[in-house]
């Protein structure tokens, strides 16, 4: 058994500490890192205790609590073990890996380890142990007869659940919650006199005081809890968003600090404020959004630019000026303080239907910080000179202060813009449509039109991939309940603030870039060389070939899209070359965006409802002040920006399912025309026309035959029939029955 080291010795030891300067550059009284902590304990050889491992590694009486912090935290993340005298070992020596638990809806699971390797697989009767989302230490057991590691949870060091939310139930004397979360798949037995007055059928918050495991005997222990908030009926006007905050973990209520520092701020400019600031109020920018809008982040403003005789000399044409102002909303949210500890943490707003979580109060995001009209606004502007041909030939950041001349909408552009072309309809929408506001601005809105045409011809040169969606928009009625789903045009107003927002971003992207600074670029990866070469045996059966060999471009997938758009199978082919892109994410490690096709880009333009651009602000601000912005690890704000973006994505993907099915409850026997907008190996997925909700067609729906999944292909095909079912096929299907608790539509094949 080896000893630790002596103290005066160990007290030399922490300059072997191979991450000294790191801590030292992150906390201002560093203590050794988790490596050398972990180092110290192999070379122990044995378990030690707290005290012995402080004195191996020569810690000081003062650094005692964060030390046990770090270990703390090394436990909860599974790096150490203890034994059952507290003892500290090293969990890889014991063959142990940690891991999260990704659950399935039908019982079994996997752990994903820490390490990145490959996922351990869990039985139906291992899972009883845990619930999705824990995180546990296990060993693996052997393999299943798939191939699948298969693991056995020696501990669970950290539970993910506190809460669960789901429908009341009651059997006999027992009351049990069946969660919303189809992945946490074991009800909740509701402790005698712990139903808090909630009544069976109702939507229920229930906090766990005892969580699921198996004692020493094998025996099955129940989680169990208390109710502690009744959300209502589950088809009460806006239940389903309160289930996805607290399904999804999303803030949704702000601190009492983050609220009282909002409030603090004066509703008038100081001149405190505008010190060091350009002066916009003379300048007539303009807002262009949506017609529900509420938060404004950004004006624009266009002109044309004449060179003078020397720059005609010196071969210089004239351009356009182009404005993008962005709120400045780092003035007012600082570093460290309670508004960057939410922000940062909510990390987006979330829109889900007649419902906006904000990321920032609303007395920042629906005042302070949002370019209304008509009253003064601090923001930081973009001031780029684009040339004739879409190429952006100058471009300056500086702050400064402005007044929104006009809140315009899109619509309101759009039917101007048309007019001014001549279009009659729209010439009548417009006249009858703050005519005189917009008869004023409209040459600026022409300029705008011109520059638009500029870029976007630029943007198809540069090969950017541009696939046409349709969106839609849920209607409600004056009770609140859901009365139409009806689609969304995308007019030339939306397509003019697109362009005029992507040129601040590669501006934004470039000056930090060129003037070294780490930020958080928004990177998009070509197709990954699986993916591609599914694709590529996808078109070759429709005789068509993507190019570019390997490692194709932006501009390959464009020419392809381009060559196809007069087919009648279009829909199946941009879907499909759509599904073979990664997500686009945050990272500071700048590797293009493959579908703009632009070789660096960032967020700048949505700091009051995106985390990333306020700290691209602050980058930029520190740059121009000859400093640097270190807000901690780039590497972990662009991980946790990017969950909290598909954290809100996800959330408000199922609320709109959950209102779909509601949607269409009453319609069970109607039948429908659709297209296949989805093959799987358990049956297809059919979007119907008209009403813009999908449902499923069960593979044992399909007809008496044998059907084998050509993933490849996208298809199921029959074995003795040869009947086909493809991605965008058209196709016709009787609703047999919506399920609100699961958010599903069942389809069977009209006769």
């Amino acid at each position: 058994m080896k000893k630790p080291r002596d103290p005066k010795a160990a007290r030399g030891q922490r300059g072997r500490d191979p991450h000294l300067e790191r801590e030292a550059a992150r906390y201002e009284a560093p203590i050794p890192s988790r490596e050398f902590i972990l180092e110290t304990l192999a070379e122990a050889g044995v378990p030690l205790a707290d005290d012995d491992l402080a004195r191996a590694i020569g810690l000081r009486p003062a650094e005692m609590e964060a030390f046990a912090r770090r270990l703390g935290a090394m436990e909860r993340e599974g790096q150490i073990l203890r034994n059952r005298k507290g003892a500290i070992l090293v969990a890889r020596k014991l063959d142990l890996v940690a891991g999260r638990v990704e659950a399935h809806p039908d019982g079994y699971g996997f752990v994903a380890p820490d390490e990145g390797e490959e996922d351990f697989y869990l039985s139906a009767r291992e899972m009883r142990k845990v619930l999705h989302g824990d995180r546990v230490m296990l060993r693996q057991s052997g393999i299943d007869r798939r191939g699948r590691r298969e693991g056995t949870i020696v501990e669970v060091i950290a539970r993910g659940n506190e809460r669960v939310v789901g429908r009341l139930h009651r059997e006999g004397t027992f009351m049990f919650v069946t969660a919303s979360n189809r992945r946490i798949t074991q009800d909740v037995l509701v402790e005698p006199d712990g139903a808090g007055g909630a009544k069976p059928g109702q939507v229920v918050t229930v906090e766990l005081t005892v969580q699921p495991s198996v004692d020493a005997r094998e025996r099955y222990i129940q989680p169990m809890g208390r109710v502690v908030e009744v959300l209502g009926d589950a088809t009460d006007p806006g239940v389903e968003v309160e289930i996805a905050l607290r399904k999804h973990e999303l803030p949704y209520e702000f601190s009492a600090n983050a609220k009282a520092q909002a409030s603090g701020y004066p509703a008038r400019l100081r001149e405190a404020d505008l010190k060091a600031r350009a002066d916009l109020r003379d300048l007539p920018l303009v807002t262009i959004d949506g017609e529900t809008a509420k938060d404004f982040d950004d004006a624009v403003f266009c002109e044309e630019i004449q060179a003078g005789p020397r720059a005609k000399e010196a071969g210089v044409r004239s351009g356009l000026r182009l404005v993008v102002a962005i709120a400045d909303v780092s003035h007012y949210v600082r570093p460290g303080d309670a508004l960057d500890h939410e922000s940062r943490e909510r990390g987006t707003s979330v829109y889900f239907p007649r419902r906006v979580i904000p990321m920032l109060p609303e007395r920042l995001s629906n005042g302070l910080c949002s370019i209304n009209p008509d009253v003064d606004r601090l923001c930081m502007a973009c001031d780029m000179v684009i040339a004739n041909s879409g190429e952006i030939r100058s471009y300056r950041f500086y702050p400064a202060v402005m007044r929104s001349r006009a809140r315009l909408t899109y619509t309101q552009v759009a039917a101007a813009l048309a007019a001014s072309n001549g279009k009659a309809e729209a010439k009548a929408r417009a006249d009858g449509d703050s005519a005189g506001e917009l008869h004023e601005l409209l040459p600026q809105l022409q300029v705008l039109y011109r520059l638009y045409e500029r870029l976007a011809r630029a943007r198809k040169q540069r090969g950017a991939i541009d696939f046409e969606t349709i969106e839609t928009a849920f209607v409600f009625d004056d009770k609140g309940r859901l009365a139409n789903i009806v689609p969304v045009a995308r007019n030339d107003a939306h397509k003019v603030i697109e362009e005029c927002m992507l040129a601040a971003n590669v501006c934004a992207s470039d000056f930090l870039q060129m003037n070294e600074h780490p930020a958080l670029y928004r990177i998009h990866e070509g197709p990954t060389p699986e993916k591609l070469a599914g694709l590529r045996d996808f078109l070759k059966g429709f005789g068509l070939d993507l190019g570019g060999g390997d490692e194709p471009h932006a501009k390959d997938y464009a020419r392809l899209l381009d060559s196809v758009k007069h087919r009648p199978d279009v829909q199946l082919l941009q879907t499909v070359l759509l599904r073979s892109l990664r997500q686009a994410v945050y990272s500071p490690e700048n590797v293009g965006h493959f579908g703009l096709a632009y070789e660096h880009y960032t967020h700048f333009t949505s700091p009051i409802r995106r985390y990333p651009d306020l700290l691209v602000h602050r980058a930029i601000k520190a740059v121009l002040r000859g400093e640097r912005y270190t807000p901690g690890s780039w590497v972990d704000l662009g991980r946790h920006c990017s969950e909290t973006e598909r954290r809100a994505d996800d959330a408000t993907r199922e609320v709109e399912a959950w209102l779909k099915c509601y949607y269409m409850k009453d319609r069970v026997g109607e039948e429908f025309e659709g297209s296949i907008s989805a093959v799987t190996g358990f049956g297809i997925f059919v979007a119907l026309d008209g009403v813009y909700v999908e449902g499923l067609v069960h593979i044992s729906e399909l007809g008496g035959d044998y059907f084998q999944f050509d993933a490849a292909r996208r298809e199921l095909r029959g074995e003795r029939m040869k009947k086909r079912y493809r991605l965008a096929d058209r196709i016709r299907v009787r609703i047999v029955r919506v399920d609100l608790e699961m958010s599903r539509m069942d389809f069977v094949l009209a006769e």
